[in-house]
């Protein structure tokens, strides 16, 4: 029931231009993230999606998004083992922000909670702390010479 909720929410989000307000706001950010990706190759494209659907917890909708960016950061790959754009979106999808957790409200909605959504606040706090983390030691793995391209 809360998912379907939260999905017929989404549905009036992208009918009033929320969803692209989101990804015109993500796309210079994400255009800065991955500077070896053409700004605007279909990758950019799809990372911003894929971040925009988990960033309204719809994590079921971002997969298909996350795996279409893994296949046109893989195009623009010259070898066959990971490139750094690749795993820097990994690391981004992996953390995944998520200000609205619908699953997780969800879930303890079902189970009784009397705030389900009281831990929202600390959610987005780990996983913005996760993703900078994250992005640095991308960062420093990257300049390592047995990770170079």
């Amino acid at each position: 029931g809360v998912m379907a909720l939260w999905l017929g929410i989404m549905k009036i989000a992208d009918k009033s231009g929320l969803t692209d307000i989101i990804a015109k706001l993500l796309k210079p950010i994400i255009i800065r993230l991955f500077p070896d990706v053409p700004k605007d190759h279909p990758a950019i494209s799809a990372i911003i999606m894929n971040i925009s659907a988990n960033m309204l917890g719809l994590g079921n909708a971002a997969t298909p998004f996350g795996i279409k960016a893994m296949e046109y950061l893989q195009v623009l790959n010259k070898k066959d083992s990971a490139s750094n754009a690749m795993c820097r979106f990994l690391v981004i999808n992996t953390a995944s922000i998520q200000f609205i957790p619908a699953v997780m409200v969800g879930i303890r909605a079902s189970l009784g909670s009397r705030n389900p959504a009281d831990f929202v606040i600390v959610s987005i706090l780990s996983t913005s702390t996760a993703i900078v983390v994250g992005l640095i030691l991308n960062k420093y793995l990257e300049k390592m010479p047995i990770f170079k391209e």
